[in-house]
């Protein structure tokens, strides 16, 4: 009997419930696993005790990710592993896939203390280099320079990196895609709408997966999701991966995220999923 843990963090109250997470710990339990849910941060869990530390729903990591991170480097058995999460936990890793020719959604990073000018001549986003559920993230036309300035300042106060991109068109029209990976393989994939509509105040709560439908993977975002899953660092292949799609302005598919940390699974989406995960799962736990 394999012992499993999901982990999740604490309850608060702008970090919303995972769907995903009472249905997998009773799937796992059906299939003959002791599954524990766990928070990441309680320090009386003795994680060597586990088979397989599977990560779910920390959704307050970014907000505290030097503590998140050294507990993930302390975890044994930890899915995904520590240094793929501490890849991923920096969305600078759009920079390492862009050099490895994935097409991403091109971006400019803005650490605090720099002065490099906002765009100008066309609409974009800001939002932290280290973030979830689209905190701090906003859209802005050039006629919107002074505010997007003092959304800056703000985060650079708190010592965020900020990430400029383009906005992509192609989301008011074609949505985002998800794909999800368990085991190396697709399991579903879902498609949303835009989160960021315009004028929508930086610090405002946001709806992070607006009309969340089922969506059938075309060949060419399948093809594109590969070769990103295919250059993450460290040689072996993540247990779950989730890769977020756009359609750039030359009609192909780019990498928006590629989420190895916690990404919502929408398996209450897709229950048909569940089976194939629960073996993926119980898979890595008895490896």
């Amino acid at each position: 009997m394999p012992r499993i843990a999901l982990v999740t963090c604490r309850p608060a109250p702008d970090i919303g419930a995972d769907r995903d997470l009472p249905v997998l710990a009773r799937a796992l339990a059906d299939a003959g696993a002791d599954v524990r849910v766990e928070v990441w941060d309680d320090g009386r869990v003795g994680w060597d005790a586990f088979d397989l530390v599977l990560i779910r729903s920390t959704w307050d990591y970014s907000r505290r990710p030097a503590e998140f991170l050294a507990w993930a480097e302390r975890v044994p058995r930890l899915a995904n592993p520590a240094g793929v999460v501490r890849w991923n936990a920096d969305k600078r890793y759009l920079g390492d896939l862009a050099a490895a020719g994935v097409p991403v959604v091109p971006t400019r990073y803005l650490a605090p203390g720099d002065t490099a000018g906002l765009p100008r001549d066309h609409e974009y986003v800001i939002k932290p280099a280290s973030g979830a559920g689209a905190r701090y993230a906003a859209r802005y036309t050039p006629d919107e320079h002074a505010t997007a300035v003092r959304q800056l300042a703000r985060m650079h106060a708190e010592g965020l990196t900020a990430m400029v991109q383009p906005y992509v068109r192609g989301v008011d029209s074609a949505g985002e895609r998800a794909l999800l990976y368990f085991g190396g393989e697709l399991m579903h994939a879902s498609r949303k709408g835009a989160v960021l509509a315009p004028g929508t105040p930086y610090d405002e709560k946001k709806v992070a997966h607006p009309g969340l439908e089922p969506w059938r993977t075309t060949l060419e975002e399948a093809a594109v999701a590969r070769r990103a899953l295919a250059a993450v660092p460290g040689g072996d292949q993540p247990l779950y991966a989730r890769v977020d799609l756009v359609t750039g302005d030359d009609g192909t598919s780019r990498v928006m995220e590629l989420e190895l940390i916690e990404p919502n699974l929408f398996l209450w989406l897709h229950p048909d999923s569940l089976p194939r995960v629960v073996g993926a799962v119980l898979s890595a736990a008895t490896r």
